[in-house]
């Protein structure tokens, strides 16, 4: 596999619940779609607890002094809680994706328009497309994608059989988004020590818990004001490792 095949995977499923949704329109029951989002949940639970593993692998525990492998998780996760309620990143995620809404409506747009702009938001604004495309780039499997994938196909199907043929093309700016996270993640991968990319790895993995509880319906976790956490874990445990 080739950097990048997540988010070609996730156009493709983007495309094909679109062209699925204009052909069937709505005919999965309201409980059905209750039951497949339950499902989603719980693999994406399964796909957290893959992330964690690192979090005791040796190449993690042995880089940090007793007792740090689990602070720096956590530090990283207060102080990126900390900068990300500050910056009012999630109120912000929600308030740009309402904010565009609202202007393309103001304007009276095609439908087509609409489904673009709705689309392209509800696909690319959010934890899980910066996540596993971050991962994919450092190479470390694309299950986050895959996962969002299966995501962006129902929902792209339920859209689009209203919406119309917008939601497809809304692939082409989930693919440029998703292929600059992967860029970056490919960087990342190239200059980090491999127990700092394990830090980011876990605190990922504990984001993806929080995504999981979302879409079970446990408990709204504010995870786009955890992202800032994700830069601060590699940086921390490098600290961690050199000072302490």
């Amino acid at each position: 596999m080739f950097p990048g095949i997540g988010t070609l995977i996730n156009i493709i499923a983007i495309i094909g619940g679109a062209v699925l949704g204009i052909v069937i329109g709505h005919r999965l029951s309201t409980r059905t779609r209750t039951l497949l989002t339950d499902v989603l949940g719980l693999a994406t639970l399964i796909g957290a607890a893959s992330a964690l593993i690192p979090m005791w692998s040796s190449r993690y525990v042995d880089s940090l002094p007793t007792g740090w492998p689990l602070l720096v998780v956590l530090g990283s996760l207060v102080c990126g809680g900390l900068i990300g309620s500050a910056l009012k990143l999630e109120d912000r995620l929600d308030h740009l994706g309402e904010n565009l809404r609202q202007r393309f409506r103001a304007s009276q747009e095609s439908q087509f328009v609409e489904g673009f702009v709705t689309a392209s938001l509800l696909f690319a604004i959010g934890p899980l497309a910066i996540l596993g495309s971050i991962s994919d780039g450092m190479s470390n499997g694309i299950d986050q994608l895959l996962l969002k994938s299966v995501l962006d196909f129902f929902a792209a199907m339920a859209f689009a059989s209203s919406l119309g043929w917008g939601v497809a093309v809304a692939a082409i700016p989930v693919g440029v988004y998703q292929g600059l996270w992967t860029f970056i993640g490919l960087v990342l991968g190239e200059i980090l020590a491999g127990y700092q990319v394990d830090a980011m790895t876990v605190v990922g993995g504990v984001l993806l818990i929080g995504i999981g509880m979302r879409l079970l319906n446990i408990k709204h976790v504010a995870v786009g004001n955890l992202l800032p956490a994700l830069a601060i874990a590699p940086l921390l445990a490098m600290l961690v490792n050199s000072f302490i």
